[in-house]
This record gives C-alpha cells, structure tokens and sequence, in this order.
C-alpha cells in the first residue's frame, strides 16, 4: 500500500514515538510510506526506515491552514496514496480536506489523547473510514461523544519493540551510561520520563522524592523530558520547587535522550506521576527493560499495570501514597525484581509492535474493501 502519515509535531512524546515506530515498522513491511512533516520536526531524522524522498515538509500552522491542505491534496494525488493516516487533533481538518479532493483514498485517524474532539472535528470528519484509539480508555471516550459511528472506531495498543528494548538491556554498560550523564557512580536511582507539563505531575515526582530522600541518602531521581512552551515555564517552575526542597543535588534533570532504553535499563524504578494518561507509553517501554514501575492509577496506566503483580498503582496527585510505594520497593530488592520480571512478561505477550503494525494494516485493508 502507498501509505501518508502525517504529524505537525515540534516537539517528542508518547504519540511521536508510536508514529515512528508504526511508519518505520510498516515501510520495513514492503509499504511505500510517505510523511509529511512541520520544517524542523524532530521526527525527520528518525524515520531511519523511510526513503529521504518520501518525507516531505509542510508548515501544517493549524487546522485552518488551507495552504497546507492544498499542498497534501496535491501530495496525496501525485503520489497516488492509498491510506492517509493523521495522528493530531489539529492536523485532521487539513487531512479530511486533502482526501475528500482524492476520492481513492481513505482517511485514518489516531486519537492518542483523552481529551474530547470538538463538534465541529464531527462535521469536518465525516469522510473518515476509521478512528484508532491507542487505548480502551480512549476508545470508550469516543463512543460518549458520538461523533463518530460505532463501528468505525477501534481500539489498537500502543506497541513496543521489546525486542529492541531487551538487547539495550543485554548491552547495557551502567558505569558508562553514569559516566556520559555524570550521575553518581554508585547508589539507586528512581526516574521519570515525559514532556514537562503539569499534567504529567512532575512536582509530584518531586515532592515524593522529598519525603524519602533523607531515608535513603544514596537514592537520586531522574528526570527526563523537555519543556515545549514557549517560555519554558513549567521547567522553571519545577526547578523552583527542586531549590525548595534542597534537592538540587539529587535530582537530575536530562531533556530528551536519543536512546531512552538505556534510562530505563539505568533505573531501578521507574515511576510515572502523571494525572491523566490515555495509554502511557513510557510505562509499557519501562517494563519492556525489566524496570519495576509504580504508576498513578490514570485510565491509561490501568491498562498496563496489574496491581501488585506487574507493577504499583497508587491514586493520582497523591504524594505521601507515591513516597510509601517508592520506600517500599527501594528497600525489597527482591520485589522490585518479582515486579520487574512479571512486567517484562507482561508487555511481550500484549503490547508487542508486531502485533500493533499487523493491526493497522488490517485496519487500512478495512478502510479500502
């Protein structure tokens, strides 16, 4: 099939990460995929599997830039597309408006988040063939809202490559993965990955890491992500309240890091504070590399996370229930262990890439019969 994702993405997460695994996968497949990038996205040069060619730069402002539209309707014609697959809110008026003026093909959605679509995306995607939800918790939302007909929308998990994941964990040099981000050569660590943004609880990280740091002095927390707003307020804002806690010497903060299974695989713990998550990619990726994890319970995180058997749930925003998880596991290492290996398990049997790439293509057969 000759397959068009497009993303307007500036910045790397969850959704960017399944992207590039899901247009890499497919293209390694015998696909002809194209994409269609913002200039400068951080995604151009990680589409190792896809042909310099076949990725293409657009402005993609906002979802009225009819400029754009034009200019993927013209795309989508010249390179005869089959499957136009669109994986951000603001990108599919312009994606609809391409595929209506290229009646052979077939338009795909990807709703990554929990939060509702507009009435108006009801109206401007009418000529969608189906609506992929990374998550139960996300495909459930989008049957309370109606835009869509029922049997166009299904739920498909975010895959991981585990396979990818475990040899970083075979290679894995801890002293020397210490060494290049100049941790402490000794001691546990326990770290968190996402943007930074208050929705991913961040200062909860850091409040919890207050409570425990003085019990366990060798203990340092990691942080890894970048600030996308303009100003960069939430990561002054979180650095503030490091300075506040006296922590500015336990808690390191890395902003995106090219090959992120070695963090997981330098962790001891794994611990995502977010208080909403739609899927939570960097939990799955975590157990993938053998990390325990203590997670809040988000929609998402409920999803992966068997309780107490693959890893810890604990209510969101609450940081004295975050800090007892955290000493609990860092004072039983065979615990961390029993969860690290029951999660590892877990993720290869449900949530292999494989099995996510082989999904979408049936989906796209789907879209095309």
């Amino acid at each position: 099939m000759r397959i068009l994702q497009i993303s307007s993405a500036r910045a790397m997460g969850g959704g960017e990460r399944h992207l590039l695994d899901l247009a890499n996968g497919l293209a390694a497949r015998g696909h002809d995929v194209h994409v269609a990038l913002t200039p400068r996205s951080p995604l151009a040069k990680r589409l190792t599997g896809i042909p310099k060619e076949n990725i293409v730069s657009l402005p993609l402002r906002n979802a009225l830039d009819a400029a754009s539209a034009l200019d993927l309707a013209k795309l989508i014609s010249k390179k005869q597309i089959d499957i136009v697959h669109v994986h951000m809110a603001r990108d599919y008026p312009l994606a609809a408006y391409a595929t209506r003026r290229n009646r052979s093909s077939r338009l795909i959605i990807t709703r990554h988040v929990l939060f509702p679509l507009s009435r108006l995306h009801g109206v401007t995607l009418s000529n969608v063939a189906r609506v992929i939800a990374v998550s139960d918790a996300v495909a459930l939302r989008l049957h309370e809202q109606q835009l869509f007909p029922a049997e166009k929308i299904v739920t498909i998990h975010n895959g991981i490559d585990v396979d990818r994941f475990a040899a970083t964990r075979q290679a894995f040099n801890s002293a020397g993965f210490r060494g290049r981000l100049k941790l402490p050569a000794n001691g546990l660590l326990a770290g968190t990955v996402g943007e930074i943004n208050p929705l991913k609880g961040h200062e909860d990280f850091v409040r919890a890491a207050a409570l425990v740091a003085e019990r366990f002095p060798d203990l340092h927390f990691i942080i890894a992500g970048e600030d996308s707003s303009a100003t960069k307020e939430h990561l002054a804002n979180l650095q503030k309240l490091i300075n506040e806690h006296g922590l500015e010497n336990r808690v390191h903060h890395f902003g995106w890091l090219e090959d992120i299974g070695e963090l997981y695989c330098a962790l001891d713990l794994f611990v995502s504070t977010s208080h909403s998550e739609s899927f939570g990619l960097a939990i799955a990726e975590a157990m993938a590399c053998s990390t325990p994890v203590i997670a809040t319970a988000t929609d998402g995180a409920k999803e992966i996370i068997n309780d107490g058997v693959t890893g810890l749930l604990v209510p969101v925003a609450d940081v004295e229930a975050m800090a007892r998880a955290i000493a609990e596991l860092i004072d039983d290492k065979d615990r961390r262990q029993s969860l690290a290996d029951a999660g590892r398990n877990s993720v290869r049997d449900r949530f292999h890439l494989d099995e996510m790439i082989s999904q979408t293509e049936e989906v796209y057969r789907a879209a095309r019969a």
